[in-house]
């Protein structure tokens, strides 16, 4: 018993700490849907962000390789290109494009929809590139576990990853906050995503790694 919750500590301690700032991207994420671009989309592309860095620190369980973190920062030219494309292409011209036949198919054809929609995409690319640099905390924490200890964390992490997408829902829902993100939310939405994606090269080094080989 013991070992079950120190295992849930660790998970609920480590995801807390390295996914703070992830509810501020959710709440950007939340405050753009619209026809296009649903919630599953955010859930689930959540999901898939978080799924693939998991993948990339089960090594730390295994004991091997570790993903450099200056090329997981190359990761940040994704919500640049998405940033810079919201600036060119106004929302307003693009909103009803597709999903009108969505709502025709079964919840599984819409699930399965759903997975492969290109939105999901971004929001597992954005999910990835924002906690890439996590694997450098999960790898040596995963390394010091049994399987059993490995797995109660990793139920505990994605957990957290469904708790984290409804605080972030439910703020998004509230009157003040609402009024600020519909007000200037599709201004300011492009300048976050390239700051965040610039934050991400310059915090995890791949500057030095591009223009240290130019030089």
């Amino acid at each position: 018993m013991n070992g079950f919750i120190t295992a849930v500590t660790q998970g609920m301690i480590a995801f807390a700490a390295t996914n703070i700032d992830d509810i501020i991207i959710l709440l950007i994420f939340f405050s753009q849907i619209d026809r296009n671009f649903r919630t599953r989309h955010i859930f689930i592309g959540q999901y898939l962000g978080f799924a693939a860095i998991i993948i990339l620190s089960l090594p730390g369980f295994f004991g091997g390789l570790v993903v450099h973190r200056e090329w997981i920062g190359l990761l940040g030219i994704i919500p640049i290109a998405m940033g810079i494309k919201q600036l060119v292409n106004r929302p307003e011209e693009s909103t009803e494009v597709q999903t009108v036949n969505t709502e025709q198919f079964h919840p599984q054809s819409s699930f399965l929809l759903s997975i492969l929609h290109p939105n999901t995409y971004k929001v597992a690319a954005v999910t990835f590139a924002n906690g890439g640099d996590n694997i450098s905390i999960y790898i040596p924490l995963f390394a010091g576990q049994n399987i059993v200890g490995l797995g109660i964390i990793l139920a505990v992490f994605f957990v957290m990853v469904g708790v984290w997408c409804c605080i972030a829902y439910l703020l998004n829902r509230q009157a003040h906050i609402s009024y600020i993100l519909s007000r200037y939310g599709q201004a300011i939405v492009p300048f976050v995503l390239i700051g965040l994606g610039l934050f991400i090269m310059y915090e995890r080094g791949t500057f030095n790694l591009l223009f240290g080989k130019i030089n």
